[in-house]
């Protein structure tokens, strides 16, 4: 099993010129009307997530690696949800699905580890010039790195509107900060995780008592690989209380434990893998 390393790995891979650190960056501190959102409310059209990195492959052509990268279309703006590991390989399979680099309007970072952020560089030599939604706690070195490639910071520690029926979550605190993408749908709420290191269970308690509303799917990395049988047997369990119906699990998730979310939920569990679309309505 590979190390998840910091974002320091990354870091270490430009030149960073720590001037700006003490820099103040602008927040995203636009809650829109959380009390809007009820049985009913949430997307009219289709939304589709592109897994583009992932440790499986879904689609033939795909190249398989530790991390996590996935590209979310279909509302206001189309948003990069973290860039994997390898600069190569997030390169390769972002060109294979056929989503034009130009078309993404906003980058979301879930924190701050190489698996996530490590293939910046690659989608930094696409394109520039857009926001980039990151937890207040990243450290001020990759915040100002990041500006000075031409992005446009913007900082979250509570939950807020990212783009019409999509939020951040907010950052977990935790001794490693993140934050998670939620999606407004008429059906619940659909969580979208990086690693979920805070843990899974927490954060979407969390998250339905800020929204108020059910979560009806969550997928992504969970970070269980050292849970015993036992351990996510209540994991699980905790899951449904909270009303998850579908769900997918990947990345840092880990083989057994993935096997034990397939069979719980059965004909709702959902495959992810490099390649592989997932639509919500």
């Amino acid at each position: 099993m590979k190390t998840v390393k910091s974002f320091c790995a990354f870091a270490a891979l430009i030149v960073l010129q720590l001037n700006g650190c003490g820099q103040d960056y602008p927040y995203l501190d636009n809650p829109g009307n959380l009390s809007a959102l009820k049985p009913g409310s949430g997307i009219t059209a289709p939304v589709t997530v592109t897994v583009i990195y992932d440790n499986y492959v879904h689609s033939e052509g795909m190249k398989s690696d530790w991390g996590y990268s996935a590209i979310i279309e279909g509302l206001d703006k189309t948003i990069l949800f973290d860039t994997g590991t390898k600069p190569e390989v997030f390169s390769s399979n972002f060109l294979k699905t056929g989503i034009g680099a130009q078309s993404i309007g906003l980058l979301a970072f879930s924190h701050e580890h190489q698996d996530h952020m490590g293939g910046f560089s690659a989608f930094s030599a696409m394109k520039t010039g857009i926001p980039v939604i990151i937890p207040h706690s990243f450290s001020r070195s990759v915040i100002s790195s990041l500006a000075k490639e031409g992005y446009k910071p913007l900082l979250v520690r509570d939950a807020a509107m990212i783009c019409n029926n999509l939020y951040t979550s907010g950052e977990f605190d935790f001794q490693i900060a993140e934050q998670c993408l939620v999606l407004d749908t008429r059906d619940g709420l659909v969580v979208m995780t990086g690693c979920a290191h805070p843990g899974i269970v927490r954060m979407l308690t969390e998250i339905k008592q800020t929204f108020n509303k059910n979560i009806i799917a969550v997928f992504g990395g969970f970070h269980l690989m050292d849970k015993s049988r036992s351990e996510m047997e209540e994991i699980i369990t905790g899951m449904k209380s909270l009303g998850v119906v579908r769900c997918g699990a990947t990345h840092c998730t880990g083989e057994m434990q993935i096997g034990m979310f397939r069979e719980a939920f059965g004909e709702n569990y959902f495959e992810l893998g490099a390649g592989n679309k997932i639509i919500f309505n």
